[in-house]
């Protein structure tokens, strides 16, 4: 059969694209989950975040010598893909380097893909040597055990794999061209692309044209092979932030950062208790759940925290700068963020395996310890260095207000500065009226 290769290509193209699509929907109802939340206002502020902070990696520049590694491999593997079109062109119509026409500009393209893929395999092997040789801290810190740890190296692997496959294709690909193979060399076009990386392996290949041609397929379907199962891939990987970093961005906290939000609970408590007319035994109707204060589980926060949680990084930065971290403390604010990705998983699975959710005992507080909760300052430090805006103290702050307002579960120090605001109207231990007696002293 002439065409069973492009069935075959269409078939596994369909599959890849079909099962991302199908996770992608997953992550979506996870989101979900987390209460209705509005971040729509300013869209101006918004969408200039975009392009400064997913696009832009402006954030990501507070440390140049990373930030550089980093742009070489997201440009690297964002535009190397763009031959991916022409890929998946002619692997449907088993046509080759279907954009030839473009001549000059072609050429130009190959050559910068060429370039941006040797950058990627220098940039890749750095990032190795300081997770996996120097052995900076921030990668190696308890939540970085285990699997974790494995998944930052798996990608590198990815990264490094799909770029070296990408320059034996071409390598095959150019020899075959110089050979004057026919389905590869043109008579019209004469040599197609340009290849200043891949040429320089060409001695290295062999002379045969038939086993160019077994090396140029084989780093061909491995290379659009790759790129599916990376695509599947990132479903179960921190490396979801290459696609998650923009609605991220977009709908971010903006300033000021440090303004909380008021619960609506609350609100409507303190309404209430203002209202002469209003009823203090009325009681929610039959079909309204009283709003819990604060955050027990994954569907009492904001659906933007869960997004957070599924966009961070694991690159450490939050913690990296955070105070109470620095300090020996048991809080890492990288570990919030994983933390609720992990709880917002776990409750997935049961839908998933059970059509519903059905409460399994659990909570956020099986992941994260009071502990962790009243260590942080609420400084912003963790905010304002995330680069993709991450915002793991609000998640912080809406589990203290749970254990406070329903648990009555705070620190005594706080205990004790509450029950003086009620008593005394001020968090010192003394009357109003003795306010004012330091001015005689």
């Amino acid at each position: 059969m002439p065409y069973i290769d492009n069935i075959i290509f269409l078939i596994i193209l369909a599959g890849g694209i079909g099962y991302f699509a199908f996770n992608l929907r997953k992550t979506v109802r996870n989101i979900k989950l987390g209460r209705p939340y509005d971040r729509t206002d300013r869209k101006n502020e918004r969408w200039k975040n975009v392009l400064l902070k997913a696009f832009g990696q402006k954030k990501m520049f507070k440390r140049p010598v990373p930030a550089l590694l980093h742009l070489a491999v997201y440009l690297g593997f964002i535009i190397i893909n763009i031959e991916v079109v022409e890929i998946v062109i002619d692997g449907l119509f088993g046509t080759h380097r279907v954009l030839k026409f473009t001549g000059g500009f072609y050429n130009f393209l190959i050559a910068s893909f060429e370039i941006l893929a040797l950058l990627v395999i220098i940039a890749v092997g750095l990032f190795w040597i300081r997770r996996n040789v120097i052995k900076l801290w921030r990668f190696h810190m308890p939540e970085m055990k285990g699997w974790p740890k494995k998944d930052a190296n798996y990608i590198l692997y990815f990264e490094f794999v799909l770029m070296i496959a990408f320059l034996l294709m071409n390598a095959a690909d150019y020899k075959l061209q110089l050979l004057k193979h026919e389905h590869y060399y043109d008579e019209n076009y004469g040599i197609t692309g340009s290849f200043p990386v891949s040429g320089l392996l060409t001695n290295l290949l062999p002379e045969n044209p038939e086993a160019l041609i077994i090396l140029e397929r084989g780093a061909w379907w491995f290379h659009i092979a790759g790129i599916l199962i990376f695509l599947n891939y990132l479903y179960i990987s921190k490396h979801y932030h290459i696609l998650l970093a923009f609605p991220n961005t977009f709908y971010a906290k903006l300033p000021p950062l440090g303004k909380w939000d008021n619960l609506e609970s609350v609100k409507k408590q303190v309404e209430m208790m203002m209202d002469p007319g209003a009823d203090p035994y009325a009681v929610p109707e039959e079909d309204e759940e009283p709003e819990r204060f604060g955050a027990k589980d994954i569907f009492d926060l904001k659906w933007i925290n869960i997004l957070n949680a599924y966009t961070c990084t694991e690159c450490g930065r939050c913690t990296d700068v955070c105070p109470a971290n620095s300090t020996g403390k048991k809080l890492s604010p990288r570990k919030i963020m994983m933390d609720v990705r992990d709880r917002t998983e776990e409750i997935g699975k049961i839908i998933d395996k059970k059509g519903s959710f059905e409460d399994d005992g659990k909570s956020l507080f099986d992941y994260i310890s009071k502990e962790e909760i009243w260590a942080c300052t609420t400084c912003n430090a963790c905010v304002e260095e995330c680069p993709v805006e991450n915002d793991p103290m609000d998640v912080i702050i809406q589990l203290r207000q749970y254990l406070v307002l329903e648990e009555s579960a705070a620190p005594a120090e706080l205990n004790l500065m509450f029950t003086n605001v009620e008593n005394n109207g001020a968090p010192w231990q003394y009357s109003q009226a003795d306010r004012l007696n330091w001015i005689d002293e």
